[in-house]
């Protein structure tokens, strides 16, 4: 879910072509979780094989990484590790939100209700393990690589990042800005669009670009500031203080000269707030780890999603074909080890 900030971060609409020859490093769980939300028939059943699996996950994966790599994008995935304690709470809430929203989906299905049935199927989406190390399969067979974070893939993301070993974040949450990262890029698709909130309606998005200075510098605060905004209107750690928001905290933030103070204008508090800055101004991250981009293996990536999952082979192989073909001129022309 991340911090909402509302439109408080300034960003800028960009097309999908300025992140042409550039390495982008994606938040694997939060674009993964979209596409087991979105890829939905009408009456929310998600994808599935013949065999009754979910799907959606790995048609979401295969066709916006290709879309990526067509566009000369290089993505890297960083999946989450071991959430820290503090998160253990909302995930509890998350749990229990989506067993609510399970029997939802199942009165509106009695009652022949579609679109209500959609949107409560959409807050059912689980990722297991069995879907994640599916997803890091087909990633190999594509030749693009993945990093399992030690904590939070965000940070992770955040932490190549601001060691330029990526050019950008890309991930619906705010959350790596209060991690470091440089850059961030949300809505980060080909030709994408967006649920708009409680609504079977979905608009046109185009990529939206944040700089964290240019942020920082227009809000008038520093990083450090930034998250303990975070922590008053509430985050993957805490919840907020009641009547505290995105306009109200930065209010707080710039009087105060330490997080203490910020709860003392607020006239209340945060439990465990120390550790939650922490978690994001010193997050647990890895440097052992090798990025390295590889030719797709079309006969592997036909047998996970073909042979396993019962993809229409025709439309599959369309997509590769187009895919090695375009890989295949880039390397020709700039060179084998330049692209690869």
């Amino acid at each position: 879910m991340g911090v909402a900030f509302g439109d408080l971060i300034p960003r800028e609409e960009v097309k999908i072509d300025y992140f042409s020859g550039k390495t982008i490093a994606i938040d694997a769980y939060n674009t993964i979780y979209q596409f087991l939300s979105i890829i939905r028939q009408r009456d929310g059943t998600p994808l599935m094989d013949f065999k009754g699996k979910i799907t959606s996950h790995l048609s979401g994966l295969f066709y916006r990484s290709s879309q990526l790599l067509l566009q000369n994008i290089k993505p890297v995935y960083v999946f989450d590790g071991i959430p820290p304690e503090e998160k253990r709470k909302t995930i509890e809430k998350r749990i229990e939100i989506k067993q609510k929203a399970q029997m939802s989906w199942q009165e509106a299905l009695s009652t022949g209700d579609l679109e209500a049935a959609r949107k409560y199927a959409q807050a059912t989406s689980k990722l297991t393990k069995e879907m994640v190390e599916e997803s890091k399969q087909l990633l190999n067979a594509m030749g693009i690589p993945f990093i399992d974070a030690k904590q939070e893939g965000e940070a992770q993301a955040a932490h190549m990042c601001s060691k330029g070993e990526v050019f950008v974040c890309a991930s619906q949450d705010w959350d790596s800005l209060l991690f470091g990262s440089p850059r961030l890029v949300r809505y980060l698709s080909v030709g994408g669009k967006k649920k708009l909130p409680m609504k079977n309606i979905f608009v046109e998005t185009t990529p939206q670009l944040i700089l964290l200075e240019k942020a920082l510098s227009e809000l008038g605060i520093n990083r450090e500031k930034l998250v303990w905004m975070a922590i008053m209107i509430g985050t993957d750690y805490n919840e907020g203080i009641k009547g505290i928001g995105p306009k109200k905290s930065l209010k707080i933030v710039k009087d105060a000269k330490s997080l203490s103070e910020c709860f003392e204008i607020a006239k209340s508090t945060v439990e465990n707030a120390e550790n939650i800055e922490k978690i994001f101004l010193s997050p647990e991250v890895r440097d052992d780890y090798f990025l390295e981009w590889l030719p797709p293996n079309p006969d592997e990536v036909k047998k996970i999603l073909c042979d396993n999952h019962d993809f229409d082979p025709e439309r599959i192989n369309s997509s590769l074909s187009k895919l090695c073909k375009q890989l295949n001129e880039k390397s020709a022309q700039s060179g084998l080890r330049n692209w690869f």
